[in-house]
């Protein structure tokens, strides 16, 4: 269970990281308009925004690469708390954004705590 944790942990840091490059560099182009169903105008309006959003998500990838680095037994309070802190956040904006954050962030960051308290 230990593996498991830490492969997802990294699955879900390495999720975060293509988030805050989406937000923070892409949210303009093409690429980050298709992944967030953003109209140009809008883009525009909110990229300082979304910058910020990205690097939240940074944050999260940081932490749970922190935990990663640690190890199965030291890094395990590091994985439970930002595995944590994505479920919270992908319910939230499941809640106040779209649905789809619910099964992009919410759910993966469920299965890695899952697997960090049972690991």
């Amino acid at each position: 269970m230990q593996t498991l944790a830490l492969v997802l942990a990294t699955l879900l840091a390495l999720l975060h990281v293509y988030i805050l490059v989406l937000e923070m560099f892409f949210w303009t182009k093409p690429l980050g308009r298709r992944a967030f169903g953003l109209k140009a105008d809008f883009a525009e309006q909110s990229k300082a925004l979304a910058a910020n959003q990205g690097l939240y998500n940074g944050f999260l990838a940081a932490g749970l690469a922190w935990g990663v680095i640690q190890g199965a037994a030291a890094g395990r309070p590091w994985l439970i708390f930002f595995a944590g802190c994505v479920v919270v956040a992908g319910v939230f904006g499941a809640a106040t954004a779209s649905r789809k954050i619910l099964f992009v962030q919410a759910l993966p960051g469920a299965l890695t705590l899952a697997a960090a308290l049972a690991a």
